[in-house]
């Protein structure tokens, strides 16, 4: 028999214990919280949750003990919407941005996504592959265990299959679960200029079927907007990619309504993000076809904007909101999950229990993980955080605190 591992001395246990799918409306307010709690972990997975005078009998004689000092633990983060893998940065455009220039007009002058698309082209794989764990490590450290990662910066074959690559060499190296989308569909490359049908029909009948074979990819996105892609270039492109038995999660509405989230509905796509500019009549489209809104609050803060998605709106309507950082080296250059929850709260009108559910079962289930990870529950794997404070609520409240929780994942104590 395996070893069993008890974790004691918990004074606030957060399980976010419920039903088995996504928390809407008031579910997102229930925290299933323990106090003066206890755990035990067997095999890397959640044997028993409760208060220490209940599991005090259920403790084996000869087990590890991990002494929590009275303080909160909750699940780990899981970050449903990142862009992990690039080269270089663009302070260059931060700069540019505090003086006034706009995402659009930086866009339009050769820089945004092309920019990082050049540097990215020119690493290599195992140069892409040491920042990207950098990248990994940053968010381990603040407590995200498990992290969706898009590629998107390559906009041709091989970059596009090389940061695949290294994403799949991330997973499987660990600690953190990474799960991989295709966003090729991220902007137009340089070369396909004036040829913007070529480059869709590329990624529909080429890119994807390479990649779907190859499975290199869970996910298929793309960037529904003004100055990206038009509607029927996302459906072409999303449709390709529902033929290859790929899931779909889709960009949209960040800068103009109208454009991507009732697509993201009518293909039952598993996710829309974003979500700034999107209208009450849309919401209903998008509570219709189950699919949870991934709400990005950092790019807004970032891009300096004002904008926030109507995060009450949707919950009122009964949509499985999810937050997730929209880690990026140009519009939300963003790794702590407890900092979105605190813009969340402040800019949102989040509750810290309601962001806390957004930033983990919530967003596990948009990763199609929430029998897996996300909550504390017997028979879920052990990815918990124990914090240096002692009321979940804190995670909000101390706003860009220097926090480091000890991080477990699978039961097993990561490091960064």
């Amino acid at each position: 028999m395996s070893e069993t591992l008890a974790v004691l001395n918990i004074g606030q246990l957060v399980t976010l214990a419920g039903p088995a799918s996504p928390r809407v409306g008031s579910e997102l307010r229930e925290t299933g919280l323990i106090q003066d709690a206890a755990m035990l972990i067997e095999d890397g997975r959640v044997a028993a949750v409760g208060t220490y005078a209940d599991l005090r009998p259920q403790i084996p004689p000869v087990s590890t003990v991990i002494d929590a000092g009275g303080c909160c633990i909750t699940p780990g983060f899981v970050d449903a919407h990142t862009h992990l893998v690039f080269a270089g940065n663009r302070a260059a455009e931060f700069e540019q941005r505090i003086a006034g220039a706009t995402y659009q007009q930086i866009a339009a002058a050769g820089g945004g996504i092309l920019r990082t698309m050049q540097l990215t082209r020119r690493a290599g794989e195992d140069e892409l592959l040491s920042i990207a764990r950098r990248h990994r490590n940053w968010m381990l450290r603040t407590g995200t265990t498990t992290i969706e990662a898009k590629s998107g910066y390559g906009l041709d074959r091989d970059t596009e299959l090389r940061i695949l690559r290294v994403l799949a060499r991330l997973n499987e190296e660990g600690p953190c679960t990474i799960v991989p989308t295709l966003l090729a569909a991220h902007t137009i490359p340089p070369e396909y200029a004036g040829r913007r049908d070529e480059y869709v029909r590329w990624i529909a009948e080429q890119l994807i079927p390479e990649v779907a074979a190859a499975r290199l990819a869970r996910y298929c996105d793309a960037f529904c907007d003004e100055h990206a892609f038009t509607l029927e270039e996302t459906r072409t492109v999303l449709i390709a990619a529902q033929n290859h038995g790929m899931k779909l999660r889709l960009h949209a509405e960040q800068f103009q309504p109208g454009t991507g989230a009732a697509l993201a509905a009518s293909l039952a796509a598993v996710t829309a993000d974003h979500l700034e500019a999107v209208t009450d009549q849309t919401l209903i489209r998008l509570c219709a076809g189950k699919v949870q809104p991934v709400l990005l609050p950092g790019s807004v803060f970032s891009l300096n904007r004002s904008d926030y998605p109507p995060a009450r709106a949707m919950i009122q309507r009964e949509l499985a909101i999810v937050l997730a950082t929209d880690f990026n080296p140009g519009s939300s250059p963003i790794t702590s999950m407890p900092f979105i929850m605190s813009l969340a709260c402040l800019k949102m009108g989040l509750s810290p229990a309601e962001a806390l559910n957004a930033a983990t079962i919530n967003a596990a289930h948009s990763l199609e993980l929430g029998a897996r990870v996300g909550s504390l529950e017997t028979g879920k794997q052990a990815d918990f955080l124990i914090h240096e404070f002692t009321d979940y609520r804190e995670l909000a409240y101390f706003i860009a605190s220097p926090a480091r929780p000890r991080v477990f994942i699978a039961g097993e104590e990561a490091t960064a």
